[in-house]
């Protein structure tokens, strides 16, 4: 005998093929399907979400661009305009709005009377159909050209809130009749308007171009002066975080020595791009305009104060650039003969110029949609006598579209929610440009390196 035992058969281990699958390889395939499952289900209800976030917007901010006008002639009576019949505009002027108004309210009533409309309002609250603002475009109309006066002309005019939001399904017949506003007789005769061709609701690209309107007048409300405020700011945002941003980058990741100084400036950094938005604005309040005494609202004061904000994450993302170059690139260009600067300047940085310029425009986006920093630096004028002066630069008073959009919600006028949301329309394109943007400067990079 041998000290080995023999093998018997309840020893040996069990044959399996290589087909079946033992129950440590099925439960790890069952988990790896409830992961798919989970990280599908994520997707789509971050679609769905999406979906209904667009779908709200654009269902309250569509019919923004599209507004309900009257066009009716009116007669121009040069004893009420120009009494003294000399044409000049400066004496023209004396005349206010208030003198407009009637001439328009009258002129309205006898054409009602000419197309043979029977209806039981009184002149005064026909006059009430044609929005406030509409004596004021008259004078200025007349203003501008005085030859006008004494003759008949057709106006093409905003029909008032409330009409306009009936047109557009946001006011009912049973909701004029709770509101003190509108009646539902005025619906019922803008309905024999639309029918005798003296109103008609179409694009209109004054809600792009126009200034801000108060409270009471949202039809004439519109997003000139906050565009142009917000082109100006991104300006300032461009022309100092770009060349600030990449410069601190370079230095930091390929000049700086490796120190305690250098980490404490690469952590600060990094703790800045967490900093909420409001914070900057504070800062900006108390070194832009208290300290150096620039003016409120200006578009410069919201460009500095972005610039703060975004210069973290653009030399985050540029640092992230760099770092993606091989070392191989450095490396061959030194051997070459190259010193660190032309190593870094002609090769580095061409190759990392897809991710800086993808990282400042996203940066850039992400700017041009914040509120909170430009509230608190007072960035929300009132500019009313826009196109004629409109911010004609950085130290003008003038306000932004993401301000524009808040100031609208907390009017109590339900038509400046619907402003707001065609407001937010025209943000989400121009954030959707500069994206895409983003992505073309980088592809044609690529293909170019």
């Amino acid at each position: 005998m041998t000290d080995a035992t023999a093998e018997t058969p309840a020893s040996r281990p069990a044959k399996t093929s290589l087909l079946a699958q033992d129950d440590r390889t099925r439960r790890r395939n069952r988990a790896e399907s409830r992961f798919r499952v989970y990280g599908m289900a994520a997707v789509v209800v971050g679609v769905l979400a999406l979906i209904l976030l667009l779908t709200s917007i654009l269902a309250n901010g569509l019919s923004s661009f599209r507004q309900t006008f009257i066009t009716f002639p009116v007669e121009l009576v040069e004893e009420r305009l120009d009494p003294e019949g000399n044409r000049d505009p400066a004496e023209m002027a004396r005349v206010t709005t208030f003198g407009y108004a009637p001439l328009l309210g009258q002129a309205f009533v006898d054409y009602i009377g000419e197309v043979g409309i029977e209806t039981e309002l009184g002149p005064r609250e026909i006059a009430a159909m044609i929005s406030e603002e509409a004596p004021a475009q008259l004078r200025a109309m007349v203003l501008a050209n005085p030859e006008m006066v004494g003759e008949t002309v057709t106006l093409e005019l905003l029909a008032r809130g409330r009409i306009d939001g009936y047109f557009k399904g946001r006011v009912t017949m049973a909701s004029a009749e709770l509101d003190r506003n509108v009646s539902p007789a005025q619906l019922i005769l803008a309905d024999q308007l639309v029918e005798a061709g003296a109103i008609e609701t179409r694009f209109n690209w004054d809600f792009i171009t126009a200034p801000d309107a108060s409270g009471q007048r949202p039809e004439a409300a519109g997003l000139g002066v906050a565009i142009l405020g917000s082109f100006y700011m991104m300006l300032v945002v461009l022309a100092l975080t770009l060349p600030i941003g990449v410069a601190a980058s370079i230095y930091l990741e390929e000049f700086a020595p490796k120190n305690r100084f250098t980490d404490l400036i690469e952590v600060n950094i990094s703790n800045l791009a967490a900093v909420p938005s409001i914070v900057f604005g504070i800062l900006g309040l108390a070194i832009f305009i208290n300290f150096a005494g620039l003016p409120q609202s200006a578009p410069i004061v919201g460009g500095l104060v972005l610039t703060l904000m975004t210069l973290p994450t653009i030399i985050i993302a540029t640092r992230a650039s760099l770092r993606a170059v091989p070392p191989s690139i450095r490396s061959a260009a030194l051997g070459l003969g190259a010193s660190k600067m032309q190593s870094v300047f002609h090769h580095v940085l061409p190759l990392a110029a897809p991710g800086i310029l993808t990282g400042t425009i996203i940066g850039l986006a992400q700017a041009l949609g914040e509120t909170a920093p430009l509230l608190l630096i007072g960035m929300v004028a009132f500019v009313r006598e826009y196109p004629s002066a409109p911010p004609e630069g950085f130290f003008d008073p003038a306000s932004a579209l993401p301000v524009q959009v808040y100031s609208w919600t907390q009017r109590s006028d339900p038509a400046f929610v619907e402003r707001a949301s065609g407001a937010i329309i025209v943000l989400l394109v121009f954030l959707i440009f500069m994206n895409a943007l983003a992505v073309l400067l980088r592809r044609r990079f690529e293909r170019r390196w």
